[in-house]
């Protein structure tokens, strides 16, 4: 398999949906609207049938499932040219932003200050998804592999999480958050250490970041990721 092709297959992996369907080498899934990732088509790879079948095939799955249909592409590939022609659009409205990265680094390790549960603590979800978790994002972010909750306290408070899966040789980070009145203080530089330390046994991390979270991508960069590749959601014609 390519890098590409091996990385997406980790994020996939590490981000699991409520429901997947394979469509050939593609995977429809969904889980009540929480996040793009969980709820498109994954277009990589063949789908075993013509491209205007497979399109339509992502539209069924999400109207069963409630959600709007999205395809996960990866920029550059043929795919988006597909889409383009079968009349499909980037979803330029897309809250996380149009177009995402995937970056990799190898597992650096140091010492750190975050605790890493099994479970996620108390105060975990506040800062995770802004108070209480969902069936679907409980679902999201508690379901894969080899799952760790890390976190970072002041004065008994939790300040900042980040959630980490190991799938096979492979660290996926996501959801690194830090309270706002604790920015700037090194807190998510001590959550990906913590993450580190808690999977010394991979050979690598990775993980997804919108193309104008800037702070996120100079975080990452200092940190020794380096990009593979870029996807956007595409969206097809309005009725």
């Amino acid at each position: 398999m390519s890098t590409v092709s091996t990385l997406e297959a980790v994020c996939a992996d590490a981000w699991p949906p409520q429901v997947s369907r394979r469509l050939g080498e593609w995977r429809l899934r969904a889980a009540g609207g929480y996040t793009g990732r969980a709820n498109s088509a994954l277009a990589a790879g063949d789908p075993g049938m013509p491209t205007e079948q497979a399109l339509k095939h992502v539209v069924t799955f999400a109207d069963e499932h409630g959600i709007p249909p999205y395809a996960q592409v990866i920029v550059g590939s043929h795919w988006e040219r597909e889409l383009a022609e079968h009349g499909w659009a980037v979803n330029a409205a897309h809250p996380k932003g149009a177009e995402s990265a995937v970056l990799h680094s190898p597992l650096r390790t140091g010492s750190a200050t975050a605790k890493v549960d099994n479970e996620p603590p108390e105060g975990w979800w506040e800062l995770a998804v802004g108070g209480s978790a969902t069936e679907a994002q409980r679902h999201v972010l508690t379901r894969g592999p080899n799952v760790g909750f890390a976190s970072v306290r002041r004065a008994d408070r939790i300040v900042g999480i980040a959630r980490g899966c190991v799938v096979g040789d492979w660290l996926h980070i996501a959801v690194v958050e830090v309270h706002p009145d604790y920015r700037r203080q090194g807190i998510a530089t001590a959550l990906l250490a913590g993450l580190n330390l808690w999977s010394p046994t991979t050979r690598g991390r990775v993980l997804q970041v919108a193309t104008d979270n800037h702070p996120a991508w100079r975080l990452y960069l200092r940190h020794g990721y380096r990009e593979s590749h870029r996807y956007r959601y595409w969206i097809p014609p309005a009725n």
